[in-house]
């Protein structure tokens, strides 16, 4: 019988594991998040102005996120680089958001930089996972 050369790449399981892990995280990072901000609304003189921007950043971070696990487990699972990339840019804009929440918004206490800090350390984790998971897909 004929033995075929076929190289088949398989999904990258520690991005796998690193997209689970994160999807947990960011449920525990927005609810303690939106836990804080109505804390600092209630004990600081927390500006209206900011409040209801706050919110909404938290709300589009939470639905960039979904969807930049979601494409990047779908990419990850089916070998498939688009998704993947798209992941990967999607990811800019949540460490962009992040990077909010951790140097720009009004008031930032110790527990949002330690909530952040992890957050974008696993982004930075994940997007050299996702690099290398491209680069093997399309080669």
């Amino acid at each position: 019988p004929k033995i075929l050369n076929t190289r088949h790449q398989l999904p990258s399981l520690p991005l796998q594991i690193l997209f689970y892990v994160n999807g947990v995280y960011y449920i525990f990072y927005f609810l303690a998040t939106l836990a804080v901000i109505v804390y600092k609304s209630e004990v600081f003189s927390y500006p209206d102005d900011f409040l209801a921007p706050d919110l909404a950043l938290l709300l589009i971070m939470a639905v960039l996120e979904v969807l930049r696990l979601y494409l990047g487990s779908k990419g990850n699972l089916t070998e498939d680089e688009t998704p993947l990339g798209l992941s990967l840019a999607l990811t800019v804009g949540s460490v962009i958001l992040s990077v909010y929440f951790l140097a720009w918004q009004t008031y930032v206490l110790r527990a949002e930089v330690v909530l952040n800090a992890v957050l974008l350390f696993t982004y930075g984790l994940e997007s050299v996972l996702k690099v290398v998971a491209i680069a093997a897909f399309v080669s």
